[in-house]
Order: structure tokens, then sequence, then C-alpha cells
């Protein structure tokens, strides 16, 4: 089995910045794509940044400019710069990763607070 663990999140005022972290651990396999989804109270869970095994990256369009995802293949680590905060990123953050078979990895989450 895969196991995912996040980290860094917390409290940040409006226009900050935070990186988040996932480190992924187990019996991986073939990764298809490693990613960051997040899921604001009494929201549906929604993706933030994706990034396949090929370095192609899809980004929600409420993020664009002020996200950038990245990955580390050695360590199967994905990171998440997240700048220009709004109050409005305030959300649950659930590391996400996709094999080549079977179904999606979920880490237990990490929560980001903005502060207006």
């Amino acid at each position: 089995q895969v196991q995912l663990v996040e980290s860094g999140g917390g409290l940040v005022q409006a226009g900050g910045s935070l990186r988040l972290s996932c480190a992924a651990s187990g019996s991986i396999g073939s990764i298809a794509a490693m990613g960051w989804y997040r899921q604001a109270a009494g929201n549906e869970r929604e993706l933030v940044a994706v990034i396949s095994s090929n370095g192609f990256v899809n980004y929600a369009d409420s993020v664009k400019g002020r996200f950038t995802i990245s990955r580390d293949n050695a360590k199967i680590a994905v990171y998440l710069e997240m700048n220009s905060l709004k109050p409005e990123d305030t959300a649950v953050y659930y590391c996400y990763l996709q094999r080549t078979w079977g179904v999606p990895t979920w880490g237990l989450g990490t929560q980001v607070n903005v502060s207006s």
C-alpha cells in the first residue's frame, strides 16, 4: 500500500505564502500523476494542481499564476508553493497520487487558513 503524508499547512495573512509538502512511501509502483486537491468547509473537494509523470501540469483557474506545483521524483514527493494567498484559499489540502493502475491514494490532509 501507499501512504501520503502532508506538511506545511498553517495560518497566514492574505497576501502571504506557504509551501506544502507531500512525501510518499510504500509499494508505489508506476506513478501516473501526483498533485493537490482541497476541500473548504461545506464544499466539494476540488482539484488545485496536478503534475503528470511526463511533467504536464494542470492548475485550477482560481490558483493560476499564484500556485506552483513541483515534484521530486527521486524522493517521490510533491510540493505546492502558494503565493498571494486569499481567504478563499482556506481549506484542507490533500495530497493525491494516481498510479498507472488502481484507485487514487489520498493523504490525510493539512489545514491552510488564510485570514483577511
